[in-house]
């Protein structure tokens, strides 16, 4: 059976909402995804109801099994992370309401979990949800694609999926979905065809 997650990438500009639904055997396809937005112009206040009527409609069409929020941990803009705080404090509610649990990700845990490396770089990750949901092209803007990319992590690391979980770290080849395989190949292909003649790659 397959779960169904909402991811969400939390912001107050742009808060980038992903619903995937996830086999037993890792397979994820797409259910939808969009980006709520509310004005910089607008009191505090409004902004979060704005986004939280966004969120209220697809929680409750698409009725998921668990939510993934990205955790933040620190930025140099302070009114970012206010707003990213003021949003994960609003979805956590919203999902309390329903009985749903929710799980905390980090930017590296979602990196490892999507790619394999917890320092690939949002092309990496996007590039790797495009091949993951079998999507024509990556959506955007970028806070879309996070979103999915969280959603996916959360029922990969957690095993509601039912599937193998791979390390938080940076997982084994043998934990690996087919596509991070596929992947992680291209990588070491092009890195040994750049390498200098005589030397071998890294």
């Amino acid at each position: 059976m397959a779960v169904r997650v909402l991811g969400i990438d939390p912001g107050l500009t742009r808060c980038g909402v992903g619903v995937v639904d996830v086999e037993p055997n890792r397979t994820a396809r797409l259910v939808d995804v969009t980006v709520i937005r509310s004005s910089p112009d607008e009191p505090i206040e409004k902004r979060l109801l704005t986004v939280a009527t966004g969120l209220i409609e697809l929680l409750d069409r698409h009725q998921p099994h668990a939510v993934a929020i990205e955790r933040v941990f620190a930025q140099h803009n302070v009114s970012t992370v206010m707003g990213v705080a003021q949003i994960s404090g609003v979805a956590l509610f919203l999902s309390a309401q329903r009985g749903l649990a929710v799980g905390m990700h980090t930017p590296s845990e979602v990196k490892a979990s999507i790619t394999g490396y917890g320092s690939a770089d949002k092309a990496q990750v996007g590039a790797m949800v495009t091949r993951i949901l079998k999507l024509s092209e990556l959506p955007k803007p970028a806070d879309a694609a996070d979103a999915l990319a969280i959603a996916i992590c959360h029922a990969w690391r957690t095993g509601v999926s039912g599937g193998t979980l791979p390390s938080a770290a940076g997982a084994r080849a043998s934990g690996l979905t087919p596509a991070q395989k596929a992947w992680r190949a291209a990588e070491a292909g092009t890195r040994m065809s750049a390498a200098p003649r005589g030397l071998k790659a890294p």
